[in-house]
């Protein structure tokens, strides 16, 4: 989240208010009990004030003046839109309850080797690759490691941001500079990851997106502000910089650069075993399916979306999933032959 301040306190439920149109008693008693509800909720989900306009549709402005009742306006019509948001919140929520959780992050033997390369990366510094069929964990290791590590960036690229100036926006954004000016933006980014000592590291998933001289310019950050790089995609993102390719002479100087890349191109059996385990699922014809579910393209993400729609299955009968549970789970999905 951009903004620091994420926790605010409750309003003066004690201030006085002018009388006015749709200003009257009971619409000031309205607006207490729904500023405390918003509150609990934006303090659970750690929204900024910004953050919590935004989920309502308020401006910020708006939302401001009415949370702390200084708004002079009038708080019936605001009132029923935080009550119409509220009630639509609660609604999701019910929902979301009975959706099952996915499971928390597993160590596996994939997992253990990304971490081992993004550390390197950003001890170095150097610049690494780490390449995964679609579903197998890559994009979990990197948060799992950014969520533990405060000098560890991260960025998604979507084709929307693959050409160089897009991807310096986005990691711009992620490290809170303002400054858009493009003749300043790299130096500004470059000086903000810069880290003598622990280090730095900008781990960039999904850079198969990226357009040739994205990749190269990330190659600069490592090379004159020495912080690590890492980058993330799938095997396609491998074989752009392999040796032999129509290509290869191109990407000379960026394959150079690289400490290490690694491919892992189809889920192992071990990986497979630990996440179906994780979802609570121990029969052995079960497992056994599951992990013919975990071998084709989707892997782990597969499993997951398999199980959770078993067990939504199965509750509806008050009881744990079955075989046939995750089978109809499986073809009711219709995603065979999908990648």
């Amino acid at each position: 989240m951009s903004e620091a301040n994420t926790s605010w306190p409750l309003p003066d439920m004690d201030q006085a208010f002018d009388n006015g149109p749709g200003r009257a008693e009971s619409d000031i008693d309205t607006w207490k009990a729904l500023a405390v509800k918003v509150h609990a909720i934006a303090m659970r989900n750690k929204w900024s004030k910004a953050e919590a306009a935004r989920q309502i549709g308020l401006p910020d402005a708006t939302f401001h003046g009415w949370y702390t009742g200084s708004y002079k306006g009038r708080f019936d019509r605001t009132n029923e839109k935080v009550a119409s948001w509220l009630e639509a919140h609660d609604e999701r929520s019910a929902l979301a309850a009975t959706i099952p959780a996915s499971p928390p992050f597993i160590h596996t033997a994939i997992a253990g080797e990304i971490t081992d390369l993004l550390r390197a990366a950003q001890m170095m510094p150097a610049m690494i690759m780490a390449t995964a069929g679609s579903g197998m964990g890559k994009t979990m290791v990197a948060h799992h490691y950014g969520d533990n590590d405060p000098h560890c960036y991260m960025v998604t690229i979507s084709p929307h941001t693959k050409t160089v100036h897009a991807m310096l926006n986005e990691i711009r954004r992620q490290l809170g500079i303002s400054q858009r000016n493009p003749s300043e933006l790299v130096s500004m980014i470059g000086e903000k990851l810069r880290r003598k000592g622990a280090g730095t590291l900008l781990i960039v998933d999904e850079a198969q997106n990226l357009v040739d001289d994205a990749v190269n310019q990330l190659r600069h950050f490592v090379d004159v502000y020495e912080c690590g790089v890492a980058i993330l995609g799938n095997t396609e993102t491998y074989s752009r910089f392999s040796i032999g390719l129509a290509g290869g002479v191109k990407y000379a100087q960026l394959r150079s650069r690289f400490f290490k890349r690694m491919r892992s191109e189809t889920p192992r059996r071990e990986d497979l075993a630990k996440f179906i385990k994780a979802c609570g699922i121990g029969d052995a014809d079960q497992v056994r399916f599951l992990t013919g579910v975990g071998m084709k393209p989707g892997a782990l993400r597969q499993i997951d979306m398999t199980v959770k729609l078993a067990k939504m299955l199965a509750a509806g009968a008050g009881r744990s999933p079955t075989l046939a549970d995750l089978k109809a789970a499986w073809e009711n999905r219709d995603v065979e032959g999908l990648t």
